[in-house]
C-alpha cells in the first residue's frame, strides 16, 4: 500500500476567546479540534461533513496551513508541515490548493478572469503562464474569451468555475473545496460536481471536500468523516456510512436530508 498523502495525529487547534481577556494574563481559550487523527489516501475524495460549529471548516484550513494546529501532527507528502513558517510553506503551497465557499469573496473584483488564475502560476514562479490560463479554463469548460471578463460580469457557477480554474493551475496533489456548492442552485451544483468527478480523475487529485449536505458527500466522495464538536464520531466508506451509520450524530444527519412527501391526492 502507498503512503497516503496526509497523515494527522491528534491534531488539536484552539483560538483565544478575547472577549473575555482578563485586563492582566492571557486570554482564557476554547478547543475546536479535540484530538483528530486519521489518513488521506492518495487519490482519494473524503468527505468532511458535520453541522455548524463541528470544526470541519477549521479541519480543512489546518489541512492546508491556512491555520497553524495547537498541537498534534498534520504531514503532507512524509514531510511535517504541523508547525512550519511561510517561508517554508511557500514552495508547498502550489502542491496543495483550496477552492473557497464564496467566489465572489475570494476573487478579486478588480483583476480580470485571465490575471486571477495567472496570480498563483506567477507567485510560484511558472514560465508559462498565458498557455496554463488558457488549459485551466478549457478544464473547467468556461470560454477563452473569459479571461478578459471580471468577476461581476459571471453567474455563480462560473464564478465557482474560476475558483477551481485557478486551484487547478498550478496542477496540484492535493485540493480543499470548502461548501462551494452550497450557494449554488441545484442545476449549478449538479455541473460543479460533475465537473470536480472528472477533474480528479484526469488529473489524478486528492480531495477534501466540507459539506454539511451529506446528499452531496454521498454523490461525490468514496468516504467520509463525520465530525461533532471539533471530534471525529465516525469515519466509514460512503456507501457503509449511509447503509449502516455507527454513531447516533451520523444517523442524526442522516434523519435530517429533506426527502420529498408524495400526496397520495396527486396520485
Amino acid at each position: 500500500m502507498s503512503e497516503p498523502i496526509y497523515r494527522v495525529r491528534d491534531l488539536r487547534l484552539s483560538f483565544p476567546l478575547l472577549a473575555q481577556k482578563p485586563l492582566f494574563g492571557a486570554a482564557p481559550r476554547v478547543e475546536v479540534l479535540k484530538g483528530l487523527s486519521f489518513d488521506i489516501a492518495r487519490g482519494e475524495v473524503l468527505g468532511i461533513v458535520g453541522g455548524s460549529g463541528s470544526g470541519k471548516s477549521t479541519l480543512g484550513r489546518a489541512l492546508v496551513r491556512l491555520l497553524e494546529p495547537s498541537a498534534g501532527l498534520v504531514e503532507f507528502e512524509g514531510r511535517d508541515i504541523t508547525h512550519l513558517d511561510e517561508a517554508a510553506l511557500r514552495p508547498l503551497r502550489k502542491r496543495f490548493q483550496m477552492i473557497f465557499q464564496d467566489p465572489m469573496s475570494s476573487l478579486n473584483p478588480r483583476r480580470t478572469v485571465g490575471g486571477i488564475i495567472a496570480g498563483p502560476l506567477r507567485l510560484h514562479g511558472f514560465d508559462d503562464v498565458k498557455d496554463r490560463v488558457s488549459q485551466a479554463l478549457s478544464q473547467v469548460g468556461l470560454p477563452l474569451a473569459f479571461r478578459h471578463r471580471f468577476p461581476h460580469e459571471l453567474s455563480g457557477g462560473q464564478r465557482q468555475r474560476v475558483g477551481i480554474a485557478r486551484a487547478i493551475a498550478t496542477e496540484p496533489e492535493f485540493i480543499l473545496a470548502d461548501e462551494i456548492v452550497s450557494g449554488l442552485d441545484v442545476s449549478s451544483q449538479a455541473q460543479v460536481l460533475t465537473l470536480l468527478e472528472r477533474l480528479v480523475a484526469e488529473m489524478g487529485l486528492t480531495l477534501a471536500f466540507v459539506s454539511h449536505d451529506l446528499s452531496v458527500i454521498r454523490r461525490l466522495c468514496g468516504t467520509t468523516l463525520v465530525l461533532y464538536q471539533g471530534e471525529i464520531v465516525e469515519h466509514a466508506a460512503t456507501a457503509d456510512l449511509f447503509a449502516q451509520p455507527q454513531a447516533q450524530y451520523t444517523r442524526d444527519l442522516l434523519d435530517a436530508i429533506p426527502l420529498p412527501e408524495v400526496d397520495a391526492a396527486w396520485l
